[in-house]
């Protein structure tokens, strides 16, 4: 006879990524209508596709790192979404067949190194600014694409964003057909489905994430991202 699995104290173990090493972090910007215009943007024609690296990239309960050169440190709940087959000129019928599952992310964003230039890469990828967790749901656990899911950022215990992922312009699907007549989407890599109304810079006044905040990203069905704050070591 089998013994019964002990639970594990979430509390007492290390998490890591879902992914260990992405081969790509495919993000989508202004993917939320109400987002778009809360930056004085209108939702674009095309999406706004940029890329993140893995070092980047941290685990559920690992600090977010707010760097040395910037206070302006933004929150960004998304749909996190990995890939888990090989796909290339996906269809719309056939594109979800290429998830694997879906994960919560925290696009955490430098505001003034990411206004520096017309392309947002420099200021997405501040080392630990991103976070990634803390499980992977398979797909066959949520609706089609994970939509019409509850999405929340919450700082400090503080709601700050609170939307539904079926109000994202761009699909999961429609993204995905996109990305890959473009590229081979391969095991591992990872897509960001950009974020909703309510982040930090548009506020009056910003809002930044400061050392020793706490951030918590949740999607309903997917799981809850929680991150302390802390300032890089001199």
């Amino acid at each position: 006879m089998l013994a019964r699995a002990q639970p594990l104290d979430p509390d007492a173990v290390r998490w890591e990524i879902p992914v260990a090493r992405p081969g790509k972090v495919i993000c989508l910007g202004l993917n939320y209508a109400a987002h778009a215009a809360e930056g004085g943007n209108a939702a674009p024609e095309y999406p706004s596709f940029f890329m993140r690296g893995a070092t980047s990239l941290i685990a559920h309960g690992a600090p977010l790192v707010r760097p040395r050169v910037s206070d302006k440190l933004d929150f960004e709940a998304e749909l996190g979404v990995v890939i888990g087959r090989r796909g290339r000129h996906l269809t719309a019928s056939n594109a979800l067949e290429a998830v694997a599952g879906y994960t919560c992310f925290n696009d955490g964003t430098l505001r003034d190194y990411q206004r520096r230039t017309a392309q947002w890469t420099i200021g997405k990828n501040f080392d630990g600014t991103g976070a990634f967790g803390p499980w992977l749901v398979p797909t066959s656990a949520l609706p089609p694409g994970a939509s019409g899911l509850k999405i929340e950022s919450r700082l400090n215990g503080v709601v700050m964003q609170s939307d539904n992922t079926g109000h994202m312009i761009v699909t999961v699907a429609q993204a995905l057909v996109l990305l890959s007549e473009v590229l081979t989407l391969e095991p591992g890599d990872v897509i960001a489905m950009g974020t909703p109304s309510g982040v930090g810079y548009a506020r009056k006044p910003p809002v930044w994430m400061q050392p020793g905040d706490r951030i918590e990203i949740e999607i309903e069905g997917v799981g809850l991202l929680s991150n302390p704050v802390m300032a890089e070591e001199a």
